[in-house]
């Protein structure tokens, strides 16, 4: 089974491939797609939806998975992800992809074992766990330790 995490983002979204082959994830790829500030939101999302729809005719994950949208201090900067993640979701349905989505909470318990885990421990433990050279960015790590956050529900259901 191939999974596509989504961390979305109006500035960067990550994403991340992983694959579970005999019960064990391995790292396909994880980037970033980059919208330029100065630019239409309508230019941003189209950056977004067209490159996530790339990314998944190449791959071609089974499932997505993204995190849900929580609610900043700022409320303009809350609906711009809000903005970015409907963008990064109607890419997974137009391609007919079922769609979970996993709080920030849920992912860092997930992989970390601590729901209030800083940024770095996750990129740490996303490099433990697929047994990567290298912490990937930490917009990649975010959507690799989403990918990997299903992996784990999906186990936990299963038993």
């Amino acid at each position: 089974m191939k999974i596509l995490g989504i961390d979305p983002g109006l500035r960067n979204t990550g994403f991340a491939i992983i694959e579970v082959l005999a019960k064990t994830p391995c790292y396909i790829n994880s980037g970033v797609i980059k919208t330029q500030s100065n630019e239409s939101l309508a230019k941003r999302i189209y950056t977004i939806v067209t490159s996530l729809n790339q990314i998944i005719n190449e791959y071609k994950p089974q499932i997505a998975c993204i995190e849900k949208v929580f609610v900043n201090i700022n409320p303009q900067s809350t609906l711009l992800l809000g903005q970015a993640r409907g963008a990064a979701i109607s890419a997974c349905v137009i391609n007919k992809l079922d769609v979970t989505e996993y709080t920030a909470l849920q992912v860092k318990q997930s992989v970390v074992g601590y729901g209030h885990a800083e940024k770095h421990q996750v990129a740490k433990m996303v490099k433990y766990l697929l047994k990567l050279n290298k912490e990937p960015n930490k917009d990649a790590a975010d959507a690799l330790a989403i990918a990997l956050t299903h992996i784990h529900y999906s186990n936990t259901k299963i038993k």
